[in-house]
Parts: C-alpha cells; sequence; structure tokens
C-alpha cells in the first residue's frame, strides 16, 4: 500500500517531535539521534564506540523518557553472568513453586555498557536477545519487550581486560556509529545548565508509535536498481583486495530496511541512492574483517567502505517505480 502525502507529514511530526524532545538533554546530536531513532524503527540495534563522558546514557534515558518505554541499564563486567541480564527461577517456599525473576532483557530499550567487559558467554545471551526477541531460561522461551531496540557501547581506546566482539555477533548490530564530542556552543550551554536531566522530560510519543512507524517504514518502495545498487557495493566488499571477509546478506537487509525508514525522514516514500552512500558506511564497516597487511598498515574499514562507494556508479532515473 502506497504511502500518503498526509501519512509522511505524520511521520515526520512525530519522528522531529521525539529528537527534539532529546535534544533538551542532549545538545548539538541531532544527526546521531535521529540514526538510533531510525534504527530503532528499522528494528535494529545500536553499537556505539565512544570514550566515557558523550552522553550516551543520557542518550538512551532521554528516548526511552520521550516515549515512555521501559529502560533498562546493564553494566557489563567480567563477573556478569548470563542470568544477571536474563533472570532466573526461583524457588518459592510459600507456593512450592518456582517464579520467574525477570532480568534487565525485559525492557523497550536496553543499554549494554560496556559490552565488550563482560565473558563471550554472557555476551551471546544479549545476542540471542537481539536476533531471537526472545529469551530462553530453562526450557521456556519468553519474550522481550516490544519495540526492541539494544544499544551497546564499547570503548575504542582500553583494551585491557576486555572480550572484543566476534564478527558473528558484531553483525547483529544494524549500525555502528558514535555519539563524539560535543561542539564548544553546545559544551556552554551544558555549563550554563540549561540541559535537562534525566527524569525530566515529558513523554511526547508511546512506544506503540515505534510499531505504527515501523509498519509504515516496511512499506517505503526500492527501486529494483537501488536495490542492485545495495548488491553491488556488498559484493565490492568481498572483492577487495585488502578485505578477508566481506559483508553478510544480513548487511544488505538492514542496509535496505534503514535506508527505508531514512527516506521517510526526508520526505519521501522511495529510497534514492543518497540514502544508501550517507547510511552504508555506519552499517557495513563493522562487518568486514581485514586481511593482516591491511591492519599493519593502519587501514580502516572506512576507508574501505569509502573506496567502495566511489567505485560503484550509483544508478540514475526515476526510483519512485
Amino acid at each position: 500500500m502506497a504511502i500518503s502525502k498526509k501519512q509522511l507529514e505524520e511521520f515526520n511530526k512525530l519522528f522531529d517531535g521525539i529528537v527534539n524532545n532529546v535534544e533538551q538533554t542532549l545538545f548539538g546530536k541531532r544527526h546521531v539521534v535521529q540514526i538510533v531513532l531510525a534504527t530503532m524503527i528499522s528494528e535494529g540495534h545500536v553499537l556505539l564506540e565512544d570514550v566515557p563522558g558523550t552522553g550516551k546514557t543520557a542518550m538512551a534515558r532521554a528516548i526511552s523518557e520521550s516515549m515512555d518505554m521501559k529502560y533498562s541499564r546493564i553494566q557489563f563486567t567480567p563477573d556478569l553472568l548470563p542470568t544477571d541480564i536474563t533472570g532466573i527461577e526461583v524457588y518459592n517456599q510459600k507456593k512450592e513453586a518456582f517464579e520467574f525473576q525477570e532480568g534487565p532483557i525485559f525492557a523497550n530499550l536496553v543499554l549494554a555498557d560496556e559490552i565488550n567487559r563482560a565473558s563471550p558467554k554472557t555476551q551471546s545471551a544479549l545476542l540471542e536477545a537481539m536476533e531471537e526477541r526472545h529469551v530462553t531460561v530453562g526450557k521456556v522461551r519468553r519474550s522481550a519487550g516490544l519495540p526492541f531496540l539494544v544499544i551497546a557501547t564499547q570503548n575504542p581506546i582500553e583494551q585491557s581486560g576486555t572480550y572484543p566482539l566476534p564478527e558473528a555477533q558484531l553483525d547483529r548490530f544494524m549500525i555502528k556509529t558514535s555519539v563524539g564530542y560535543t561542539d564548544p556552543n553546545s559544551t556552554v550551554e551544558i555549563l550554563k545548565g540549561t540541559a535537562h536531566v534525566s527524569g525530566q522530560l515529558k513523554a511526547v510519543a508511546k512506544g506503540s508509535d515505534i510499531l505504527t512507524l515501523s509498519a509504515m517504514s516496511r512499506e517505503v518502495i526500492a527501486n529494483e536498481s537501488v536495490l542492485r545498487y545495495i548488491v553491488s557495493i556488498v559484493e565490492e566488499t568481498r572483492q577487495a583486495e585488502q578485505i578477508r571477509v566481506g559483508s553478510s546478506v544480513r548487511g544488505a537487509r538492514n542496509l535496505t530496511k534503514l535506508a527505508k525508514t531514512w527516506a521517510l525522514t526526508k520526505g519521501r516514500n522511495y529510497i534514492i541512492p543518497d540514502d544508501v552512500k550517507e547510511l552504508a558506511t555506519g552499517v557495513l564497516a563493522h562487518r568486514i574483517v581485514l586481511t593482516p597487511d591491511a591492519e599493519f598498515d593502519g587501514v580502516k574499514p572506512e576507508q574501505i567502505i569509502a573506496q567502495v562507494l566511489e567505485k560503484i556508479t550509483p544508478p540514475t532515473g526515476n526510483f519512485e517505480v
């Protein structure tokens, strides 16, 4: 079903309203807030690689408060157990039966802080929920919340005592990005104390609104020429000399899904190549593995994606059909 002009206006009114609300807490970070919100609408998850103190936690809380959603934060540490995430069955002596105590994964927005500090076994407990949107404890499967977004963070500088995420687990994240430092003017406003602190934001939407926007995003037109452009980009990541492992099919699928939502934020009900080019680095760079020689030479995955985008000629024509 084609998306009407009125639906486009309603989408952007709601989307911009949430972003504007979050900006009361997080100054100067409109683009990254848009990316995170678009990822949630696209039913994906976000990996934030950033140094401490850039506002990752504040952004996550502000997004959840703006939509009156259940929020939880998990501080990943080496001694964190899978049951600390998923929950555990506890025996109730009065009832003479086991009762399930939910873990923090049962929320709409979960901040997995410093995910690479926990053991791979503990990481996998979170990643099962991310992929399947359910949690298995014992023999019982329990559904996570809807909508459901995981924002995982890791420090790119401090490597001591960490367990780097394997490629298969990195592939579960729709996009990898960073919040970054605030610009000088925004920093001055923060120092003036004009920013809202956590808990002061009023909800401007509901979590169920995200489900409505997600349904709308799925109806965005993806012209075959644009789809072939996406496939060509992903194929090229597998052919480049400096890459040992290229992007998976999941990378192509996630790029398509996020581009559909991104098109809506631009007031269109169809994808254009510029949407793909704008999002490709964030969606694909963390999925590729460089050769040892390329790593030794200091090559970054982001550079490879930039080269791929330069090499592949984008399609032209009418993308509305």
